[in-house]
């Protein structure tokens, strides 16, 4: 199951996707205990990391257990992204990757994300600067159209790898449908034949036999898991069990889901301090109990909770 993107070499296919406010470091370690490939980090601006912003420093904290792992850069500006990855190119992540593909308002309206989409030189350019001002192998996420714009993704691709990207990352929607309707799974079988770089695909993988059909349908590299992910660390461990013995693993148990939001939270806790740690784990407590007996109540109570005590008392009453 083992594959390289450059000459970094990844012990199997299953990626964690870069998810803003999600895969932060306490997040990204508890992936990779349950065997993730290879972590991605949340976007960081380039322009932040330029302007010496503290918050993104912070951002960029990596642990040694998380090699390997890919930091994601955003911007639109091929000569300032240049220099950006140049300088952090002594941080200690092993792959730098572009984002093309968030389609949130304040990114798009910067021509930043997803709205690089819609000028194809200026992705070739911005590549093209930034694999000729590092050493690490660059890869590029991106979206497959943008909503009323003609966008060609097979020409696009081609640029990119011809620009000097490493790998792919391919989320099978459009910039238009965020995250709703059902990712076009066609599109990345012919982005996968129009390219040799490796492709990772991405878009509604939630289970073992999800990623089974993704690689049987587009014959990508890779899969990228982004929303299943949430309160569900253990999915890598299902999926590499499924992949070497052709068995569905047992979901977690009760007891093993309470322990983990606890190890969670004294994460957030020791990284962040209690105020905000906790605070922070909120959402992936309704993330974690979603599906679960009572869980409605749980979650309107996990909103109110603000130190590692009250959640301690919440989980008692699972």
């Amino acid at each position: 199951m083992s594959w390289k993107i450059g000459n970094v070499e990844i012990p199997n296919r299953f990626v964690l996707a870069p998810m803003a406010g999600v895969t932060d470091l306490a997040f990204r370690k508890l992936c990779k205990e349950q065997g993730a490939g290879l972590l991605c980090m949340e976007m960081i601006s380039a322009k932040a990391i330029s302007y010496k912003n503290k918050n993104t420093r912070e951002l960029m904290k990596i642990d040694p257990v998380e090699h390997p792992i890919s930091l994601q850069l955003f911007g639109s500006e091929p000569q300032l992204m240049a220099e950006v990855a140049k300088e952090i190119e002594e941080e200690p992540f092993d792959i730098l990757d572009i984002n093309m593909g968030c389609p949130v308002p304040k990114v798009v309206n910067n021509g930043e994300g997803s709205a690089l989409l819609k000028n194809p030189e200026l992705i070739a350019d911005i590549v093209k600067s930034v694999s000729s001002a590092i050493s690490k192998p660059l890869t590029v996420k991106v979206r497959i159209g943008f909503e009323k714009e003609p966008v060609d993704i097979i020409d696009i691709v081609k640029r990119i790898e011809d620009a000097g990207a490493a790998a792919i990352a391919v989320h099978g929607r459009t910039r238009q449908q965020y995250y709703s309707g059902t990712a076009d799974w066609e599109t990345i079988a012919r982005i996968k034949e129009a390219v040799s770089i490796p492709v990772i695909g991405n878009g509604d993988v939630d289970s073992p036999k999800k990623a089974e059909a993704l690689f049987c349908q587009t014959g990508c590299d890779a899969v990228m898991i982004g929303r299943a992910v949430e309160g569900n660390p253990w999915i890598f461990r299902e999926m590499n069990h499924y992949f070497a013995t052709g068995e569905e693993l047992q979901r977690p148990t009760l007891e093993e889901i309470k322990e983990t939001i606890l190890k969670h939270a004294r994460a957030q806790i020791q990284m962040k301090g209690e105020f905000i740690g906790i605070r922070e784990m909120r959402k992936h407590v309704a993330w974690y109990t979603a599906g679960m007996p009572h869980s409605a109540g749980l979650r309107r109570e996990s909103n109110n909770i603000s130190s590692y005590e009250e959640l301690q008392q919440l989980l008692e009453r699972l």
